[in-house]
């Protein structure tokens, strides 16, 4: 009962400081409004009605386009030279007016799912052009497997198919630009872009305030921060950050500044005062956010859950700890190690023999190595070094133009040549054709006290190549830097994202020496 009497003494302390708060603000508000003007209550915030009709806009013009080039496609396909390959005679153009249908639908529906219409994605071009070259390959591919795993009549055409994904995304691309390039005038882009107001400031909302500003064209505008009751804006707001004044003065700075959104960054405010504050943006009708500053690393894990009807907001699956992506990437892993093994075989022969006459002894090197979950396995290389390269010394990283290394070992660790062996690695499930480099027991055992988030790396099998490795983070290189673009990998991984490594791994050699 006590306990009960508590929670209800709590909840009422709390509503009366967001009261408090919220009369605070009002009264605040009311004191500047005569030297504000009645012109406050028509600023000029983003009108949802402009995004909801560029969206519908843009919708209308896609399914038109898409339609189009479908039927362009018909056209190249049954009544030009083209018609002699494959399909003998023409198809008559009511026959394909279904298809022309369900294409235009399934394709349109493709590009929603993908979140190709977000309104918050008008202005980020680059973003629209990465989801559409996505989503038509996959409606490519779709396409024509649907209608033939249900033996569509008249059969469909996989030339047809095909040209039509390429007619559909050029279409849709020019159209795009064409667009883009229009709403890009200043005035249509001043009624797009939220105006953001930040409670607090810290390393996050500096980061985030940093994408407003090098983003060529950003769908948010930085109007500047307000400091709550706990935080110091001597102290806190770095010099020539707009500094808007204090919390209670929210109101009036929503109207005054045209504010779209609130972002409250200070963790450390009162819960009051967090209260009020939400009360408030919902009343203005302004959009309300949280950093949520007690995770620092791997937030694209966060997710937001309900127990026992309460919201809890925590760290859940990143993509590789789901089953079928996991499942792709060994898959992924076991087809490329194979044939790895296949095609380097003459290679580790030529350069084992080269090796040896330089330096007769053993062709392969194993090293103990960190992998998945702090387990210890022996790596193996191709030895590029003395027999006698770590006798007597302390173990330690390679350096450039190290005198250790072999004549030879230098052209090998160039081309990641070493390096080929570990195919073998892969195959028996120790190591990823992909990943973060494995480092040695020895030289990071305090690396987990001394590096935040260094062990978060272990969480996936360490790989041949990784992102670190391919920005040229390898050896005796900035360790903190590796472990971020290690962290970025486990966030941002997808197959794509390991097809892009293993191309940069062959093209890029930076500090590969």
């Amino acid at each position: 009962m006590e306990n009960l009497n508590a929670n209800h003494m709590e909840a009422a302390d709390l509503t009366e400081q967001g009261t408090l708060l919220q009369r605070s603000m009002a009264e605040t508000s009311t004191a500047h409004r005569p030297a504000i003007g009645a012109n406050l209550r028509k600023s000029r915030r983003i009108d949802p009605r402009i995004q909801e009709h560029l969206v519908a806009l843009t919708l209308v013009i896609d399914s038109v386009v898409i339609l189009g080039a479908m039927i362009g496609a018909y056209l190249l396909r049954f009544h030009s030279p083209l018609q002699y390959f494959g399909v003998s005679g023409e198809m008559p153009f009511r026959d394909y007016a279904n298809y022309f249908g369900l294409g235009t639908l399934s394709m349109v529906l493709v590009l929603a799912h993908m979140k190709f219409y977000e309104r918050n994605l008008l202005l980020r071009f680059k973003h629209l052009l990465t989801i559409l070259a996505k989503g038509t390959c996959f409606w490519t591919v779709g396409f024509l497997s649907a209608t033939l795993l249900v033996d569509a009549q008249p059969p469909i055409s996989r030339i047809f198919g095909v040209m039509s994904g390429g007619l559909i995304f050029g279409g849709l691309l020019f159209t795009h630009a064409v667009f883009h390039r229009l709403i890009m005038r200043k005035g249509v882009v001043e009624n797009l872009r939220q105006r953001v107001l930040f409670v607090g400031w810290n390393e996050q909302t500096a980061k985030i305030v940093g994408s407003f500003t090098s983003a060529q064209h950003s769908a948010y505008h930085f109007v500047g921060c307000v400091t709550s009751s706990t935080s110091s804006a001597c102290d806190i707001v770095p010099q020539g950050v707009p500094n808007l004044g204090p919390l209670s003065e929210l109101s009036t700075l929503i109207h005054e500044h045209m504010v779209d959104m609130v972002i409250m960054s200070d963790v450390d405010c009162v819960k009051g005062e967090i209260v009020g504050l939400a009360n408030l943006c919902e009343k203005e009708m302004v959009q309300f956010k949280i950093i949520p500053s007690y995770f620092q690393i791997l937030v694209s894990g966060l997710h937001l859950e309900t127990v026992s009807g309460i919201p809890v907001l925590g760290v859940s699956q990143l993509a590789l700890d789901k089953f079928g992506n996991a499942l792709f990437k060994r898959v992924f892993d076991v087809v490329g190690s194979v044939i790895g093994l296949i095609l380097s075989a003459p290679l580790v022969a030529l350069f084992g023999f080269l090796v040896y006459r330089e330096s007769p002894g053993p062709i392969f090197y194993r090293q103990k190595r960190l992998g998945r979950h702090g387990a210890i396995f022996d790596i193996i290389k191709i030895r590029s070094m003395r027999l006698d390269a770590e006798v007597g010394q302390t173990p330690g990283w390679s350096t450039k133009n190290d005198p250790r290394r072999l004549k030879i070992g230098g052209f090998m660790r160039r081309w990641n040549i070493d390096e080929v062996p570990q195919f073998w690695n892969v195959l028996v499930g120790e190591m990823s054709l992909v990943g973060p480099r494995p480092e040695r027991p020895e030289l990071i055992q305090n690396f987990k006290e001394e590096i935040p988030h260094y062990n978060a790396r272990h969480s996936v099998k360490p790989g041949i190549t990784g992102w670190a490795q391919v920005l040229g983070l390898r050896g005796d290189t900035d360790l903190r830097e590796r472990i971020n673009c290690d962290l970025y990998y486990l966030e941002n991984w997808n197959p794509l994202f390991d097809f892009q490594i293993m191309i940069k791994t062959f093209i890029g050699n930076k500090n590969a020496a």
